[in-house]
């Protein structure tokens, strides 16, 4: 990556903050719209933003945890900053494509990094079937919810869930259902990338779902479909001895 030009980003917290400040004074800041690589200061819901914020531009961007869990974010450091942006090593993602319609006839769309989630408005359970490639698979799914998680978001809420840990380079996507009440017994399915889920609100008058992917929100949805958006690419950085496939394999063995 020669002649890097490094744009700078941080959250709103202190130490993000403070952190920018300092590595701009040592390393100087090129303007966003001039910038070969982008450096972001926070933890991952930051990363979610800044990926969004440049998913047109296809920069590389290189997080340092500025936040709390910082799972897509590498280590700290002041240091040396250009040598590991030079050894650093790409992760590709592609984001999911969210088309939910909703009760009035709308359409929303909206791409997903981590996952595409289908929750309850109401005190009532909602139902949904449950489709894979025009097939269906599940005729009435009774829970809180469901979603289809990526990868790189199997880590987050997918996980929370109960839902599985997916390797990035598995090529999979987890589908996972949220306090499921019938059938008892479902843990959700792996399905491969190239999949196309649709999800049918059964009864969304009485029981109404708000359909979400990352920061775009649909709500009193009836039908949502979910498939991979080939056509962007993302690229994450990490430091060569703790890629994201590390962070991954390391997470499924924590206590």
């Amino acid at each position: 990556m020669s002649e890097q030009k490094i744009g700078f980003v941080a959250s709103t917290s202190a130490p993000a903050q403070e952190a920018m400040s300092l590595l701009k004074e040592f390393y100087g800041d090129s303007p966003l719209d001039e910038a070969t690589v982008i450096v972001a200061l926070g933890g991952d819901g930051f990363m979610i933003e800044t990926l969004h914020q440049f998913i047109d531009r296809k920069l590389p961007i290189y997080g340092m945890n500025r936040g709390s869990v910082g799972f897509l974010m590498n280590g700290y450091e002041d240091s040396d900053l250009p040598e590991r942006l030079e050894a650093a090593q790409a992760a590709t993602l592609h984001p999911l494509l969210m088309r939910a319609e909703c009760r009035d006839g709308s359409f929303v769309e909206g791409l997903a990094i981590n996952e595409v989630s289908l929750i309850r408005e109401s005190r009532y359970a909602v139902t949904i079937r449950i489709s894979v490639d025009t097939r269906v698979r599940l005729d009435e799914l009774i829970c809180d919810g469901v979603m289809v998680a990526t990868p790189a978001g199997s880590t987050a809420y997918n996980l929370s869930a109960q839902g599985p840990i997916l390797p990035l380079g598995s090529r999979l996507l987890a589908l996972t259902p949220i306090c499921a009440f019938r059938p008892r017994r479902w843990r959700g399915a792996l399905i491969p990338e190239t999949t196309s889920v649709v999800l049918d609100v059964l009864d969304a008058d009485k029981r109404p779902v708000t359909a979400t992917a990352d920061y775009t929100e649909a709500r009193d949805v009836v039908r949502v479909s979910v498939s991979q958006e080939r056509q962007q690419t993302l690229r994450l950085l990490f430091d060569p001895e703790h890629d994201l496939e590390e962070r991954i394999l390391a997470e499924q063995f924590q206590p």
